[in-house]
């Protein structure tokens, strides 16, 4: 069984390892959709994998981090890309929380990546 929560982030950006005439080069924001999903077997007598609650919990400090802020100034996401994101929320969060299997991010409505660990 799987679960998941969806959190927003906005946050701005840029892509300092393309050209310079690629429009991602240049400085520019995004309202970043993450999903933070946890596996694991349904727990009784609650009937669940996890509170929702704690998941929200331990994305905390994770969300604070990101939220409204200058993505390329945050050690490890020198260059932001979805992928490179999601690997610094995964690194992040395996720690603490048993069960993650899968992060998500949606950087438009059509466009994002899915990382499952290394």
């Amino acid at each position: 069984m799987e679960i998941f929560k969806v959190f927003h982030i906005e946050a701005a950006h840029r892509l300092p390892n393309l050209p310079a005439e690629h429009k991602c080069s240049r400085l520019h924001g995004h309202s970043f959709r993450v999903e933070i999903h946890v596996a694991g077997e349904v727990r009784q007598p609650a009937g669940w994998i996890m509170d929702f609650a704690d998941l929200k919990r331990v994305f905390a400090p994770v969300f604070a981090a990101l939220d409204h802020r200058y993505l390329n100034e945050i050690p490890g996401l020198e260059n932001p890309t979805s992928e490179n994101l999601a690997r610094w929320i995964w690194q992040r969060l395996r720690p603490t929380l048993p069960g993650l299997c899968k992060v998500v991010i949606a950087e438009t409505c059509t466009a994002g990546c899915v990382y499952r660990g290394d």
